[in-house]
């Protein structure tokens, strides 16, 4: 085992209605639908030949079905690590895109495009999300060092962690992109984070992109 080199596999969840139905979920916990449960036994079984010693998975529903799915696959527990929970989007959670780009059209487009600037009553602001889910990463990496891990979360928590450990400036949140049960490789060594693979989707049976 190499001690100066970490490899960290950062998964999104696979699918939910929540996504189907083009809503925002924020921290509603919606379950895994039928196609997100067979992405999340998909990305089990692309992982399992990862080496991974330790998973450990957003608190939410459809993250920890994901994440029980690899660790099914790999014989290994989940562990919850709250830091890399999404973000929570207030009143916006639950409701169709649709529907909040026509009640709020001024917040509708500072979502399209400077997502990091937005902030309303009941947001957690991304700049939030980025500063407590790479503190939940440096810490993982501290105890793993040497080790490989997988983190379960969501496309609006990986995004801002990400950004982070890149050193991107604003504006960072539509510069990449995360698939439901895709998979992204970080190293860590004396040097920092470096980003061997984004948004790996090669796994899965049937691809279905969602961007906005």
């Amino acid at each position: 085992m190499n001690k100066g080199k970490t490899t960290v596999i950062l998964i999104r969840h696979g699918e939910c209605d929540g996504n189907a139905k083009d809503m925002f979920r924020g921290q509603m916990d919606f379950p895994l639908n039928e196609r997100g449960l067979k992405q999340a036994c998909e990305a089990g079984q692309a992982a399992k030949h990862l080496g991974i010693d330790a998973i450990y998975s957003s608190p939410l529903l459809r993250a920890r079905q994901t994440a029980q799915a690899v660790a099914d696959a790999c014989g290994l527990q989940v562990a919850e690590c709250l830091g890399i929970s999404n973000v929570c989007l207030g009143d916006w959670e639950g409701r169709a895109k649709a529907e909040i780009a026509i009640e709020q059209p001024k917040l509708w487009e500072t979502w399209l495009k400077n997502p990091e600037d937005l902030n309303f009553p009941g947001m957690e602001p991304l700049t939030d999300v980025m500063v407590r889910a790479r503190a939940a990463l440096d810490d993982i990496v501290e105890r793993h060092r040497g080790g490989t891990v997988a983190l379960v979360s969501h496309r609006t928590t990986l995004k801002p962690l990400v950004a982070s450990c890149m050193e991107i400036p604003k504006p960072w949140f539509w510069r990449f992109h995360f698939d439901t049960a895709s998979l992204t490789t970080l190293l860590h060594d004396e040097r920092g984070y470096s980003l061997l693979h984004l948004n790996m989707t090669c796994h899965l049976s049937e691809y279905r992109s969602e961007w906005n």
